[in-house]
């Protein structure tokens, strides 16, 4: 009878690890010789496939400056931070950070807002510059690097990172160096920002397995929400509520840093008009404000719509991102314990291993699948020392959503070094761990407690998800 069982928790071990490393279930693809991120699962149709490609090809292709020859990918800026989505979004994985003050930031972009509130917008934009600082412009002498007069289109500013160092030493005397990116906005073009202006670092992130996370049931992800903590856990986890342009209503946040847009569609087309400058019809406005006359009548790209991307190429792109699939976990036997640990120090309680997707997904390979993000998707004071003290819809300045965790080791083996959280400061996933504080600060302790082979073997386990 001991063998038996022996051997039937054995083969329920096997079982659940081949099922945790299909991270993505039907959507997930090989890593073997993984050097991108925007692959598409293996199960789509030839019609979707093209459709996909199609979708990738418009990601990848820089946007240029109107009016051009090519009418069907002019519009760019006249302000704007990438020339396409995959400028920042790094072969469809995270942005990095410079290292040093001495290169600009690309990868990432600074988010404004005033004190106040907007039901649509979710925070009051700067006057001048808006809610977002846009680092190019479509200027020729911009675009050159060349010293710029008063009739010449300028920059918003010139983002750099100053690093901020700091040691962190554990009770068995092990130190790590802590790293935060302090924000050094140079050559600010149109005056000085309003008084009580409030600034946000964010770090362009993976875009994967985004079609799954959309396919989730709301109702299974306000089962894990405990706003007033009453089971007193010390998780209290919210959904926030957020400005859906599409329905003209309130909806449930569920993409973003701190989960301000609602889907997909939302998310794709406001980058398209924040970051490269494109309008199209769901945010029709060029990235240009009353204090800059001059981005105002540069010329535009706009079609018979009025606007620079038509809805076609904006469902294109959507349905790229829909289908792109999850890169499989890379687990192995040799993880259990490294597992046990993330448990154990209470890890999951807001990275929340699985889901199972809706039947009535769009595709069968995003439908009724078993996927393991490790996320809640849910807000979380993260407390004083990852806070931007900045609110988006009903988001607080400490609240930030659970970032998903499958795939984030992967980063290193295609050569880009790890940048993770908000802003990009955790360059390792223990420094990631170390920065938790509020809702996480007993689980970050407890972690900092383990001896160091235990620390290892729980970051092994998370860099292997």
């Amino acid at each position: 009878m001991l063998l038996s069982s022996v051997l039937l928790a054995s083969c329920e071990d096997s079982d659940t690890l081949a099922e945790q490393r299909l991270a993505g279930g039907l959507a997930t693809f090989g890593t073997s010789h993984l050097v991108r991120f925007d692959m598409p699962v293996t199960s789509l149709s030839a019609q979707q496939k093209a459709d996909f490609y199609a979708g990738r090809a418009l990601a990848h292709q820089p946007w240029v400056t109107a009016p051009a020859s090519t009418s069907a990918r002019d519009g760019l800026g006249p302000l704007f931070n990438a020339r396409s989505c995959l400028g920042c979004h790094i072969e469809g994985g995270r942005g990095t950070l410079p290292t040093d003050d001495s290169e600009p930031v690309f990868t990432a972009f600074v988010r404004l807002s005033i004190p106040g509130e907007s039901i649509e917008s979710g925070s009051v934009p700067e006057p001048t510059y808006g809610h977002q600082v846009q680092t190019q412009a479509t200027g020729l002498k911009s675009q050159l690097g060349l010293p710029t007069g008063p009739g010449d289109l300028r920059a918003e500013a010139d983002l750099r990172v100053i690093w901020e160092e700091t040691p962190f030493k554990y009770p068995d005397n092990t130190v790590v160096t802590l790293g935060r990116p302090r924000i050094d906005l140079r050559d600010i073009a149109y005056g000085p920002m309003h008084p009580e202006t409030l600034f946000s670092l964010r770090q362009a992130p993976a875009m994967f397995g985004v079609g799954l996370i959309e396919a989730i049931r709301q109702s299974d992800i306000d089962r894990f929400a405990d706003p007033k903590d009453l089971n007193q856990d010390g998780i209290s986890g919210r959904v926030n509520q957020v400005w859906s342009v599409s329905d003209g209503a309130i909806s449930y946040g569920r993409f973003g840093w701190k989960a301000n847009r609602p889907d997909i569609e939302t998310t794709v087309a406001a980058a398209f008009a924040d970051d490269i400058g494109i309008s199209n019809t769901l945010f029709p406005v060029q990235p240009c404000t009353e204090a800059q006359p001059l981005c105002l009548k540069q010329p535009t790209g706009n079609n018979q719509d009025g606007v620079e991307l038509p809805d076609d190429l904006l469902s294109l792109t959507v349905e790229f991102l829909r289908h792109t699939g999850v890169p499989a976990a890379r687990l192995s036997k040799d993880h259990k314990v490294g597992e046990q640990l993330f448990h154990s120090v209470g890890c999951q309680q807001c990275h929340q291993p699985s889901f199972v997707t809706s039947d009535d997904a769009p595709t069968v390979h995003l439908a009724g699948q078993k996927i393991w993000p490790y996320s809640d998707f849910l807000l979380h004071d993260m407390g004083d020392g990852l806070a931007d003290n900045r609110p988006d819809y009903a988001a607080s300045g400490n609240e930030w959503r659970t970032a998903p965790l499958w795939g984030i080791g992967l980063q290193k083996n295609t050569g880009k070094t790890l940048s993770l959280l908000h802003d990009g400061r955790a360059r390792s996933v223990e420094e990631a761990i170390i920065w938790h504080g509020g809702e996480a600060l007993r689980s970050r302790n407890a972690f900092v407690e383990l001896d160091k082979q235990d620390r290892q073997q729980l970051i092994d386990f998370v860099e292997a998800l």
